[in-house]
């Protein structure tokens, strides 16, 4: 608990607000991300059948697309909002871990979205260490939970 104290503190003092605007384009990238998904789930199952590295029973492959596609939307306007940050950047990290390593990187040809992918798995990555940030719900939560205590 104590480590988990610390990273949170240190996340609060090395935080400029430029990062706020970074950690609201990510949650509305996997936000719209999400909603692609959802539009496109036969064709997302289509790839993921295709796949030689994944063998699984429909059923499965139907509930990935849509945990997949339910985090990114749920996550990535949680993201964006700067609502349990740390929280929900930590529960993308399998998703885009997943995307970078068993999608883009071993399909036969040179996958566009890899760039991308490694991108957004670098900001969660940074967001799970400095958290959400002074333009945040959760910043201003603590601030009224603040005034009222006094």
């Amino acid at each position: 608990m104590k480590i988990t104290h610390k990273l949170s503190a240190w996340g609060d003092r090395h935080h400029p607000k430029i990062l706020d605007i970074i950690r609201m384009i990510l949650g509305l990238f996997l936000l719209t991300k999400g909603i692609i998904f959802l539009n496109n789930a036969a064709y997302l199952r289509y790839l993921i059948i295709e796949n030689e590295a994944i063998k699984q029973p429909a059923g499965v492959i139907t509930a990935i697309i849509y945990y997949v596609t339910y985090m990114h939307v749920l996550g990535g306007g949680l993201i964006f909002l700067g609502v349990y940050t740390r929280l929900w950047a930590l529960l993308q990290l399998p998703i885009v871990f997943g995307a970078v390593f068993f999608v883009n990187i071993t399909s036969e040809y040179v996958n566009s979205e890899l760039w991308l992918s490694v991108m957004v798995l670098a900001l969660l990555l940074l967001f799970v260490i400095i958290g959400s940030g002074p333009w945040s719900v959760d910043r201003l939560l603590s601030k009224t939970k603040t005034l009222g205590e006094e």
